[in-house]
């Protein structure tokens, strides 16, 4: 079957680049919805889907984007109506991937129109600020492909075309090779970082899948966090085991390691039931480029690889990360379970281990104990989250849920 890609851009100034995109997505064989999101000019030839169309589907037009005499007004309408359409577009069944074209304006529209497909739909962008710290994490979506638009800012030339055409072959491959995710078991979502920090998936997923599970499982590093609460959004968990939550305490102290502000949030939203740990949320990731903030060069300290690095929570700190985890859970509309165990949430955090804080530990577990509230439960375990007991604990609410008929083990 012909997939049809839907590329984006503004017609009007980037005419030649877009057309020359379109081109190489035929003559692959695949078929373009094309989407105009100019707003002053307009292009060579009709587009699929006018500007005017695009300003109308943000409960604008395009007058009222040229009147505002604000270019950054007026583009946030387009991509409104740009994030709408796409959503509704893919619903219909009409396309099949995305391509978005532009500078900094169109990739600050392509980043709402990424975020409006879910997760498996194939979605590009080409972009000069492509992996810029300009781009904030919890703008991209989490399997967001970008590609950096080199020599191209104006005019089409055989630098650019090499950016555009594998731009191009990318997104209509893509389209071509994707197998999205199944729905022919219940999957139980799980948060997790590397086995050398977290071993628990070793214990719980052969368990799990022998009782009719499909288990998927997300580095909780932030890019992974953010595919975890798109999934759960969706209402695709039947359960989910979050175990790993150091996006929340990253999150806390402004560390860019993290998931956004609706993490530990979206099962919830959905009653997806929950069974909730705080895998290694005593430590603060940073960039291993970052120099550590004087503040936390006192702390313990892990040095994982080139990329991370981490300090410890202050109990203090730990304190409040405890509140603010029950405070998120306290929203939700299906049942929650936390397990606590009280000799460690990670493998540093043993004794003779670079994190080993039993002050900070004592704190966390203190604070669990008055944080959480019904109907929430919680199970204080005396066992370090890496021992078998732990995975055992999860296993055994688990099973108390499937024989209340809260866990469906059949789709």
């Amino acid at each position: 079957m012909t997939k049809t890609i839907l590329v984006i851009g503004t017609y009007d100034t980037k005419d030649d680049e877009l057309h020359y995109i379109c081109e190489c997505i035929h003559s692959q064989g695949g078929a373009v919805l094309s989407m105009d999101v100019s707003v002053l000019g307009d292009p060579s030839q009709a587009t699929d889907i006018s500007k005017h169309a695009v300003a109308k589907a943000a409960g604008a037009s395009i007058q009222e984007a040229i009147d505002s005499g604000d270019e950054n007004h007026a583009m946030q309408i387009m991509a409104r109506g740009a994030a709408a359409l796409t959503a509704s577009l893919y619903g219909e069944g009409k396309i099949d991937g995305m391509l978005v074209l532009g500078g900094t304006m169109g990739t600050d529209l392509a980043l709402d129109c990424a975020k409006a497909l879910p997760l498996g739909v194939p979605k590009f962008i080409v972009s000069t600020v492509s992996f810029s710290p300009l781009i904030p994490a919890d703008r991209l979506s989490p399997d967001i492909q970008m590609i950096l638009w080199a020599g191209g800012l104006y005019g089409l030339n055989s630098v650019c075309k090499s950016s555009l055409s594998q731009a191009a072959g990318a997104v209509l491959g893509a389209a071509n090779a994707v197998e999205k995710p199944a729905t022919d078991r219940p999957v139980i979502g799980m948060t997790s970082l590397g086995t050398s920090c977290l071993k628990y998936m070793k214990y719980l997923r052969d368990p799990l899948e022998k009782r009719g599970f499909e288990v998927a499982v997300f580095h909780a590093t932030g890019m992974g966090g953010m595919a975890f609460e798109a999934l759960a959004r969706q209402g695709y968990f039947a359960a989910v085991m979050d175990f790993a939550l150091p996006e929340l305490s990253n999150l806390m102290v402004g560390s860019a390691v993290n998931a956004g502000e609706d993490r530990l949030t979206n099962a919830g939203a959905l009653g997806i039931p929950q069974i909730v740990s705080p895998g290694c949320a005593d430590l603060i990731d940073f960039a291993g480029w970052q120099e550590i903030p004087q503040a936390y060069k006192d702390r313990p300290f892990h040095a994982h690889n080139r990329l991370i690095k981490s300090s410890g929570l202050s109990p203090d700190e730990r304190r409040a990360l405890v509140r603010d985890i029950a405070n998120r859970l306290a929203t939700a509309k299906g049942p929650v379970h936390v397990l606590m165990p009280t000799q460690g949430v990670e493998e540093w955090d043993r004794e003779g281990g670079s994190a080993y804080d039993p002050k900070g530990l004592g704190a966390m577990v203190d604070e669990m104990g008055k944080a959480i509230k019904a109907p929430a439960e919680l199970t204080m375990l005396e066992c370090h989250i890496n021992d078998a007991a732990f995975a055992d604990a999860a296993l055994k609410v688990l099973d108390g849920w499937i024989a209340e008929g809260r866990v469906p083990t059949s789709r």
